[in-house]
């Protein structure tokens, strides 16, 4: 698996492991992981740059509801992955 860096609103490079991706409700959504492998941080992450934009801007998804009903989908998506908010 590939790590793909992204840069936080300070500055800081980070690197995260695309478990999964989706579109719901027109807007593109990723699961990260700190490592490739084993218990690691996990995030979903949101895609929030318009159709125009050459670069993808993809911020963390902050809101509860959200955030539970993108975690169904990404559990069904991954039949054998235990993922805990």
């Amino acid at each position: 698996m590939e790590a793909v860096e992204f840069i936080d609103e300070d500055g800081t490079k980070r690197e995260f492991y695309i478990e999964c991706e989706t579109r719901v409700n027109g807007k593109n959504y990723l699961l990260v992981t700190s490592a490739p492998e084993g218990d690691a941080e996990a995030l979903i992450l949101k895609d929030i740059s318009d159709d125009t934009s050459e670069e993808a801007n993809y911020v963390p998804v902050e809101d509860d509801e959200e955030l539970k009903a993108l975690l169904k989908v990404f559990e069904e998506m991954m039949d054998d992955t235990d993922i805990e908010l």
